[in-house]
C-alpha cells in the first residue's frame, strides 16, 4: 500500500475519523484506524467500537492499493505535527512509513483481519439541511443528562412524523425541544428513536454549513441503528434501549403570565449577578410592569442585583432559577428576545423566541426549566 495527498486534507480526515475512538476500549484493537487505499483513487478511513462507527472518503494519489490498521490517536498526533507539505504513506513489511518533507515516522501495524467490519447503513429515511439539523442538535443536547448511571436520559428522543422532526432531551431539571422541517423518503413516514446525545454532538460538529445530511434509519420498531451521511462522511450509532419518559406532558396547558426580555442583556446580567450566588442557590427574578430585577446572595453573604427592561403580561411574579440551567437555555435560543411564560412561581417555566417560527425550516425551540425554591 502506498499513497500521497495534502497534509491538511489528511489531517482533517484523520482527526474526524478518530474523534470517537474510546479512551479505554474493550479491546486494544479498537484503538485503531483502518486505512483502505483503493485503485480508484479514493482513500477510506474508518473507526468502530461496536457502538459508534465513522468512515470518511477522500481523494488521494494511490500508487499501490491496499489496507492497514494503525493506532488512531498516534497517527492523528503525527499528522497534526507535520509540515505543510504533501504526505506519503507506505506499508513496508509490518510497519507504516509516514514521510512529509524531511520528517519521517514509522508506525507499527495492528492485525487488520481481526478488526470488526463496520455495520451496514440502514435505509435512508430522508434528508435535512445540515445547518438546521446542527442548530437543533446544539439546542436540545444542553438539556441531556451527563450521568451515565441514567443512560436513558443521556439520549435525545427523535420523533419523525411526515415532514416534521422533533428532538427532545431532559435531565429531569429542564427539558429542551426543537421542531424542524425535513424531507422524508415518503410522506407517511413515522419513526421514533433514542440517540446518544454525544453522538449527535459529534455529528453536528462534523457537518458543513451548507448542503444536507442524509439520515438513515429503519421504520421497523426493532431497529437499533441510525446513520448520518454528509459530504463523504458517514457515522452510525446503536440506539439507546428503553422507553423514554412522556416528557411532552410537562409543558403546561396554560401560561397566564408572559415576560419578554432582550436576550443578550439578560445573559450578561445573569452572569454578573450569579457571581455571588453560592452553589445550588437560585438567582431571583422579580417581574413587574416594564421591569425585571435579578438578585442573588442574602444576609451577611455577598449580594448582587441588576434591573432590566421587560414587558410583562399578567400579574407580578417572583421566581428563582438555577443560573447555569437558565444560561444554557438562553444561549441555545438564538433570538434577540426571550419570551418566558409562567403558570406561577413553582411550576415549570417555558422559554422560547418572542415570535413563533412555525412554518420556517429552522423550526421552533422551547426550553422548559423547573424553578428553584426561594
Amino acid at each position: 500500500m502506498k499513497f500521497h495527498l495534502d497534509r491538511g486534507v489528511l489531517g482533517d480526515a484523520v482527526t474526524w475519523a478518530t474523534r470517537t475512538l474510546p479512551v479505554r476500549p474493550a479491546m486494544p484493537i479498537l484503538q485503531g484506524v483502518r486505512i483502505v487505499a483503493q485503485s480508484t483513487g479514493e482513500l477510506l478511513l474508518s473507526t468502530f467500537d461496536y457502538e459508534v462507527s465513522a468512515q470518511i472518503t477522500l481523494p488521494a494519489e494511490v500508487e499501490d492499493p491496499g489496507e492497514v490498521l494503525v493506532q488512531g490517536r498516534m497517527l492523528s498526533d503525527i499528522v497534526r505535527s507535520l509540515p505543510n507539505k504533501d504526505v506519503s504513506i507506505e506499508l513496508v513489511g509490518t510497519k507504516v512509513e509516514v514521510r512529509c518533507g524531511s520528517a519521517a515516522f514509522s508506525l507499527a501495524t495492528l492485525p487488520v483481519d481481526e478488526y470488526p467490519q463496520l455495520p451496514e447503513m440502514p435505509p435512508v429515511a430522508g434528508s435535512v439541511q445540515a445547518d438546521v439539523f446542527a442548530e437543533a442538535i446544539s439546542q436540545v443536547t444542553v438539556a441531556a443528562s451527563k450521568d451515565d448511571t441514567l443512560p436513558l436520559l443521556t439520549g435525545v428522543r427523535v420523533e419523525i412524523v411526515g415532514e416534521k422532526m422533533t428532538l427532545m432531551a431532559t435531565d429531569r431539571y429542564r427539558l429542551a425541544m426543537s421542531e424542524i422541517t425535513w424531507r422524508p423518503s415518503r410522506p407517511d413516514l413515522e419513526i421514533t428513536a433514542l440517540v446518544r446525545a454525544r453522538t449527535l454532538q459529534e455529528v453536528a460538529r462534523s457537518l458543513a454549513t451548507g448542503g444536507s445530511v442524509d439520515i438513515a434509519i429503519s421504520d421497523d420498531s426493532s431497529a437499533n441503528l441510525i446513520g448520518f451521511e454528509s459530504g463523504g462522511r458517514r457515522t452510525t450509532s446503536t440506539l439507546v434501549d428503553g422507553d423514554y419518559p412522556p416528557v411532552r406532558r410537562l409543558f403546561p396547558s396554560s401560561t397566564p403570565i408572559t415576560a419578554v426580555v432582550a436576550t443578550a442583556p439578560l445573559i450578561d446580567a445573569v452572569k454578573r449577578v450569579s457571581l455571588v450566588a453560592e452553589r445550588n442557590t437560585p438567582v431571583r427574578f422579580s417581574f413587574t410592569e416594564g421591569n425585571v430585577t435579578l438578585e442573588a446572595g442574602a444576609g451577611d453573604d455577598a449580594q448582587a442585583s441588576e434591573s432590566l427592561e421587560a414587558q410583562l403580561d399578567g400579574e407580578e411574579l417572583v421566581v428563582g432559577f438555577n443560573s447555569g440551567f437558565l444560561l444554557d437555555g438562553l444561549g441555545a435560543l438564538g433570538e434577540d428576545f426571550a419570551k418566558l411564560t409562567f403558570t406561577d412561581s413553582i411550576k415549570p417555566s417555558v422559554m422560547s423566541g418572542q415570535e413563533s417560527l412555525e412554518g420556517d425550516a429552522s423550526g421552533e425551540y422551547k426550553y422548559l426549566i423547573m424553578p428553584m425554591r426561594i
